[in-house]
């Protein structure tokens, strides 16, 4: 069941699964070992913050390695789904990431640019829900949402969530991507039964324009009968 704390229409979900191995071949294992020597190095660095500047180095050429090879591979004719298997997430979720999508209106490419800070805004917003700022969690709704988003319903949406799945402990990082002319912020967040996911999505002004909470489904064994 997924609290929909506002009034506008429903934006797809990133759906994100687990699975999915890397091939066991000697480059894999040499690129598996060099990573575990750099975390090896990062963890025993004398500074905090010169550890985390080469991290966010080290991210970023990542990043950048990951996106080739995935557009290698979509050129050598691999579908979405291969590409999904090998990174552990679903067809969906990999094009989300990596996908290079052409906006049907004109032919043209979309921009998969995430504006700077958008996935700390949706943490503030989620920190605001878990806190009991209603108003400040909806200081940035466009005006639409804050048509059809007031505090009360703000409220009652964070309300049914702990009903279903206690009380909230925490979040983990948040993934902002593109979809279309929004950009969408999934944000895991950890409750006292349950796991959920907080989604913020932002127009291309920066206001908000959607903002839903999606308790996890039980697992197939919580559904099946005893005996």
């Amino acid at each position: 069941m997924k609290a929909n704390l506002t009034a506008e229409g429903r934006h797809d979900s990133l759906d994100v699964v687990g699975g999915g191995s890397v091939a066991a071949d000697p480059m894999a294992r040499r690129v598996s070992e060099t990573a575990g020597r750099l975390a090896a190095e990062l963890a025993s660095a004398g500074s905090p913050v010169a550890a985390m500047t080469a991290a966010r180095e080290l991210s970023a050429a990542t990043g950048a390695a990951l996106q080739e090879a995935v557009d290698r591979a979509r050129a050598a004719g691999h579908s979405w789904r291969e590409i999904g298997d090998v990174l552990g997430t679903t067809r969906q979720a990999a094009f989300q990431r990596f996908g290079h999508p052409v906006d049907p209106r004109t032919g043209a490419p979309m921009s998969t640019v995430v504006p700077p800070g958008a996935a700390d805004r949706a943490a503030g917003i989620i920190t605001c829900l878990a806190e009991g700022r209603w108003e400040r969690a909806r200081a940035d709704f466009n005006a639409r949402m804050r048509e059809g988003g007031d505090a009360g319903r703000l409220a009652g949406g964070w309300a049914r969530t702990v009903a279903m799945i206690g009380r909230y402990e925490g979040m983990g990082e948040p993934f902002a991507h593109r979809v279309g002319d929004h950009t969408v912020v999934e944000v895991p967040l950890h409750f006292e039964a349950g796991e959920a996911t907080g989604r913020v999505i932002f127009d291309d002004d920066g206001k908000v324009a959607g903002l839903w909470l999606r308790p996890a489904p039980p697992s197939p064994a919580a559904n099946r009968n005893p005996g």
